[in-house]
């Protein structure tokens, strides 16, 4: 597997966000470095909105004008172990906001935009596991702009206030609403849910979720909007 690229759904999401069309995406997420400076790009939505689709998407543009200069990783990698969210009794709330090591993100940001003569080892949410894998993706020095997707990027709850300022930039996907839930609903059947548990994490837990993300979605620089 290419080490930039994170393990990729069996099922990407068929999302698009046509306002912007990718090399123009590109052009701006180029320009927010010098060259020599490290940027970190974040790419906010909510469960199902294609962050990760649209990361590897444009990892793989800017891979082709730039060999070696981008990477993408994810607040995903962040989540607590699945044991420890059944000894919290917690399990039925995973991917929600407080399932996260929050204070290890932001941590990891700032590592990342200042240590810059030696790689920095980010983690990775993997599905087949249902759990973090350390160590998975390595943010070389050769790697200028960093490209990093997750929920809760601009949340305005404490320490996740604090992420944007570690941010160079940050775009909110906007997506269409019941194609997002549909997305939602594949993914967990492939997972192992039922149709019936997929219905109901789609529209309660994750619709909860969504709603907090989304509240906060106007402190983003740019918002894409899903084609319709």
């Amino acid at each position: 597997m290419n080490p930039l690229q994170r393990t990729a759904s069996p099922h990407p999401s068929q999302v698009t966000y046509q306002d912007w069309p990718l090399e123009r995406l590109a052009d701006r997420a180029l320009s927010l470095t010098d060259g020599t400076t490290r940027a970190l790009l974040g790419i906010a939505g909510e469960p199902g909105s294609g962050k990760s689709t649209l990361a590897d998407q444009l990892l793989g543009e800017i891979e082709r004008r730039c060999p070696g200069m981008a990477a993408a990783v994810s607040m995903d990698g962040f989540h607590l172990a699945h044991h420890v969210l059944q000894a919290r009794g917690d399990t039925h709330h995973k991917g929600t906001i407080d399932t996260f090591d929050a204070h290890g993100f932001l941590h990891m940001l700032r590592r990342t935009r200042q240590e810059r003569h030696h790689s920095v080892w980010w983690p990775e949410f993997r599905r087949d596991l249902e759990d973090p894998l350390a160590g998975a993706t390595g943010i070389t020095p050769a790697h200028r702009l960093v490209l990093v997707d997750g929920n809760f990027l601009l949340s305005t709850r404490l320490p996740w206030l604090h992420v944007t300022a570690e941010l160079t930039e940050t775009w909110f996907l906007d997506a269409a609403h019941e194609p997002r839930r549909d997305r939602l609903r594949r993914r967990y059947i492939h997972y192992g849910f039922s149709p019936q548990a997929a219905q109901a994490k789609a529209h309660g837990i994750d619709e909860e979720t969504s709603a907090l993300i989304r509240r906060d979605a106007h402190r983003a620089d740019l918002t894409l909007t899903e084609a319709g």
